[in-house]
């Protein structure tokens, strides 16, 4: 068997604390899932869970005479958070699916850990490491693993019915974890239930898509959502705009450093039509920061890569940096993905990362006069009061910020005359 006994993560005493309590007195507890296999393909181990055959109750029993804070986060699903030291642990009874409906399901508890782990999505997401860090396989995800092959536990069809988000949770990691082509089962099954992704709430849908346009490269799982037309159902936006974009984009990320960002993975991948974003925005339910963020990138003027420095900065002043922003960012990742092999975008690239990094730390500046000073100048409340304020702040825009208020409060003066 495959051991984790000495995986600094499995060693640290809170999580033998927690596993030893569990697994005293008949009870077991074994972690689950995500630690067990991001530690087995050599990844970073972050959230640690905990599967037991102890009902909740049972387990907060325990925990409150080991004087272990005990958090009843989700008693109606088997789900009590323990945490020591300020560290949580998410443990959660062994479970039986009842009924499923493709987007609930109601369980019932059990000890029984094969059907626990055969009610679950993916076989690399169904491994146990018990107490002593032996980890158990009961549904062939070791293999799958050292192949990094992503595949439904059982029948795709039957998990895909079960919660139809599994469609998407199947090329979400896929991006993260998959090599070569996706496992051919699933692909069909996800392909032949796309339909169902409309019956999910937005909120779910965006959830997942977000995190997979956030993987270090979503490109391979677009393209084979694309190829099933699985984006195209979630995504329609999508159709004729394409995803071309991507690997230019993932290579001009690493290159340059840039932090993974799923808006503008977004951005790349569908047409920079204002009112089409904002109908997504909406669809999607994308947060208020989210939809902004696609607003100003989808409304910002076109940014000429040889404009003049002056011209840039009016052009930020009358835009915004965000949506300049990401326009730059795509157009260097075009340029970038031509410059092998064409001198005349190798000298783009290097006029696009200056005005990037001009935009990028661009403080936009403060127009000197308000509407108090209009008014102070004997103009009475209304709307010359703004008219007046505007076309001072458009010259003073044109002359590249120069005027102070001083100047500015005298040209007043001539115009209230």
């Amino acid at each position: 068997m495959t051991g984790l006994a000495d995986q600094a993560w499995f060693r640290d005493p809170a999580l033998g604390r927690i596993l030893a309590l569990l697994s005293a007195d008949g009870g077991e507890g074994r972690v689950v899932g995500g630690a067990v296999r991001n530690s087995l393909m050599g990844l970073p181990v972050n959230d640690v869970d905990i599967a037991t055959t102890l009902r909740p109750e049972a387990v907060m029993e325990r925990a409150a005479g080991a004087g272990i804070k005990a958090v009843p986060t989700g008693l109606e699903h088997g789900t009590v958070t323990l945490v020591i030291d300020g560290k949580p642990f998410e443990v959660t009874t062994l479970r039986t699916d009842v009924e499923t409906d493709g987007r609930h399901a109601k369980v019932a508890f059990s000890t029984d850990w094969r059907a626990d782990a055969e009610r679950r999505d993916l076989t690399i997401n169904a491994l146990y490491a018990d107490a002593e860090g032996e980890v158990v396989d009961l549904v062939g995800g070791l293999a799958d693993i050292e192949t990094r092959n992503i595949r439904f536990i059982g029948d795709a069809a039957r998990r895909i019915a079960e919660d139809h988000l599994r469609i998407l949770r199947f090329f979400r990691f896929f991006a993260y974890y998959g090599s070569g082509r996706p496992d051919a089962e699933g692909l069909k099954a996800c392909s032949a239930a796309r339909s169902k992704l409309t019956t999910l709430s937005a909120e779910r849908v965006w959830s997942e898509l977000r995190k997979l346009l956030g993987a270090g490269d979503p490109g391979r799982a677009l393209l084979w959502m694309r190829q099933v037309a699985v984006l195209t159902e979630i995504l329609p936006e999508s159709e004729r705009w394409g995803i071309d974009a991507i690997p230019s984009l993932i290579t001009t990320e690493k290159a340059l450093g840039w932090t993974p960002d799923p808006l503008l993975r977004l951005a790349a991948i569908v047409p920079p039509d204002a009112a089409r974003m904002e109908a997504l925005a909406a669809r999607l339910k994308l947060s208020n920061a989210e939809a902004a963020n696609l607003k100003a990138w989808a409304m910002a003027a076109p940014v000429n890569d040889d404009m003049s420095s002056a011209a840039f900065e009016r052009l930020l002043y009358r835009n915004g940096a965000d949506g300049i922003t990401t326009r730059l960012k795509l157009a260097l990742a075009v340029a970038r993905g031509k410059a092998e092999s064409d001198f005349d975008e190798m000298a783009r690239s290097a006029r696009l990362i200056k005005l990037l990094d001009k935009a990028m730390q661009w403080k936009k500046p403060q127009f000197p006069l308000n509407g108090g000073d209009v008014i102070s100048a004997g103009i009475a409340s209304g709307p010359r009061v703004g008219e007046l304020l505007a076309g001072l702040e458009n010259q003073w825009v044109e002359e590249n910020f120069v005027s102070d208020r001083a100047a500015l409060l005298a040209r007043l003066q001539e115009r209230v005359q």
